[in-house]
């Protein structure tokens, strides 16, 4: 028989008449009209080249093939209601699922040890694990499925791609406490460093890719300044030690900058210029917007955000650059 002759609805009309031996009956259950029954039947009985159904009184007995036919077309009727179904209620605890990040390594550093001790928890059986930003391009690996989110600065991305922003990320120039040059200027942690030393002194500057230059160079180059990256490193700790240990100055998500402060003899300053503040964000693909483990994975990354205050950031947070260890504010990436 041609199968693309056979729409559901014919199997729905087999299946009531196989149930209630009669047209009106069969019509009824299923909510059609006994003419639309019987010329379901009618185009039935030509696709399979059989009789069907015979009167016998008031009733219509099945042929042996429309018998035979009874079982499987109740099953299929039934997995396609199966598959039709609103999903059940999903439940963290029993998810067995290994979920893959991608960001920068202050995401790893931050926002990785209270997001998987939420996640174990709740779930239990499920795994995480973070991917660095050079990993490659955000689209294909969300296309292949070697991520399930990345964490990023906005991205140009597939139209397929859903994202929804998480924080905003503004900037702080971090340098060695016993810095020379700062110290002769009698600059204070917290202060804003002028803008002849700015540009005079070398920079870190943090880069995936090897360039030599960011978003800091573009507001420098706004008011007609330059400054010198005399260092370029994939990595914001290693930005980090490289300052601790010299007299470069860096560029660096503020919160970021307040954590390696715990650690590491550095001090913190405001930008003398105003730095581009991009709005980090988290992407997926969108074939899994309504897949619920995978929406509520993505809803305790907010969560934890949210509870990390990683979306504020007031002018008081701000006077207390000096103190790095009362804040656990985050900010995005350079």
């Amino acid at each position: 028989m041609n199968l693309n002759a056979l729409d559901l609805n014919l199997v729905r009309v087999l299946d009531a008449l196989l149930r209630e031996k009669s047209v009106t009956r069969a019509g009824e259950q299923i909510g059609l009209s006994q003419p639309a029954v019987s010329a379901a039947l009618n185009r039935l009985r030509h696709l399979l080249n059989d009789q069907l159904f015979v009167r016998r009184g008031n009733d219509m007995v099945p042929t042996p093939r429309a018998e035979s036919l009874a079982e499987p077309v109740r099953a299929a009727l039934r997995e396609i209601e199966r598959a039709f179904q609103p999903a059940k209620d999903f439940d963290p605890a029993t998810l067995e699922r290994t979920f893959t990040f991608m960001g920068a390594d202050f995401f790893s550093m931050l926002l990785m040890p209270p997001f998987a001790a939420r996640i174990a928890a709740m779930a239990p059986r499920v795994s995480l694990r973070f991917l660095d930003s050079a990993r490659g391009d955000v689209s294909k690996l969300l296309q292949e499925d070697e991520i399930d989110a990345a964490l990023e600065r906005p991205l140009e991305v597939a139209e397929w791609v859903s994202s929804t922003p998480l924080f905003h990320s503004p900037f702080v120039i971090i340098a060695a406490k016993d810095n020379a040059a700062i110290r002769q200027a009698g600059i204070a942690d917290g202060g804003v460093l002028p803008i002849e030393l700015f540009c005079e002194l070398p920079h870190v500057l943090r880069s995936i890719d090897g360039s030599m230059s960011g978003s800091t160079d573009e507001a420098l180059e706004r008011i007609g300044r330059k400054r010198r990256v005399s260092l370029a490193l994939p990595r914001f700790q290693a930005v980090a030690l490289a300052v601790a240990g010299g007299n470069h100055l860096a560029a660096v998500p503020r919160q970021f900058a307040v954590s390696a402060a715990r650690s590491l003899p550095l001090a913190l300053f405001e930008s003398p210029l105003s730095i581009a503040v991009p709005e980090v964000r988290m992407y997926w693909h969108a074939r899994h917007d309504d897949e619920a483990p995978h929406r509520w994975i993505r809803e305790q990354v907010l969560d934890e955000i949210a509870t990390l205050g990683f979306r504020d950031w007031d002018g008081a947070e701000k006077r207390q650059l000096s103190s790095p260890g009362v804040t656990r504010r985050m900010t995005g990436t350079q």
